[in-house]
């Protein structure tokens, strides 16, 4: 797995990206947090510059892959960030390595239940694009391209077919969850529900912001989780 950090005070920030895309997703809010707190990026394997076996994208094998990787540098107790399918990575980490997370934040977690049917899900990412805009738009196309039309399709499967709401209650740690009031795959209702399963769960919007919330708003996501992990370890 390849990574890009920043250093700071502090648990260190490690930051997941959403189905199909790559590190380029989180990389403005890691940047927005350089000499604040210490901040990772990664590509999951098979994306972004990170090389995989050639096997189906799940997402609890994603998630044994970002513990894998944590433990190998060494962190200690760090903040899991995911956004979108990131989220549900972060999840099941968390659950698996309770030990090993020191927080978590999810950035427009999916998937809810009542939009599982890929017509919908695709109609919902179409209008989230619109929203996006274009720098946006153009990286996820080129990571896309890059994973492979095949995988970056497999890694949306994984992600609708994975049950987020039964992990979730099982999630110890303090978590933040964060939605964007102009994001069309997270809605609010969607958002309340997460929070609500969530034990030790907060919910924050972002006013007029749409899904990849690390990349459309880094500034205001980087006060949100700085302050958020620094109350996390009181």
């Amino acid at each position: 797995m390849v990574s890009w950090c920043v250093p700071g005070q502090g648990p260190p920030l490690v930051c997941v990206h959403g189905a199909g895309v790559s590190s380029k997703q989180t990389l403005p809010l890691v940047r927005a947090l350089s000499g604040r707190m210490e901040a990772w990026a990664v590509d999951l394997p098979g994306f972004g510059e990170s090389t995989a076996p050639d096997r189906d994208p799940t997402v609890t094998g994603l998630a044994e892959a970002l513990l894998d990787w944590v433990r190998a540098q060494r962190l200690t107790e760090p903040c899991l960030l995911g956004v979108s399918m990131g989220a549900q990575v972060v999840v099941e980490a968390a659950v698996r390595a309770p030990d090993e997370v020191g927080s978590v934040v999810l950035a427009g977690p999916t998937v809810d239940p009542r939009l599982r049917s890929l017509p919908v899900l695709a109609a919902r990412l179409m209008l989230d694009n619109f929203r996006e805009g274009p720098s946006v738009v153009v990286s996820g196309v080129n990571d896309y391209r890059r994973a492979g039309a095949l995988r970056a399709l497999r890694s949306w499967l994984a992600s609708r077919d994975h049950r987020i709401e039964r992990v979730l209650p099982e999630v110890g740690r303090p978590a933040l969850v964060l939605r964007g009031t102009k994001d069309p795959l997270c809605p609010g209702h969607w958002a309340e529900e997460v929070t609500r399963l969530l034990p030790r769960g907060r919910l924050v919007t972002v006013p007029g912001q749409p899904h990849a919330l690390t990349a459309a708003a880094p500034g205001p996501v980087a006060d949100l989780v700085h302050d958020f992990v620094r109350e996390a370890v009181r």
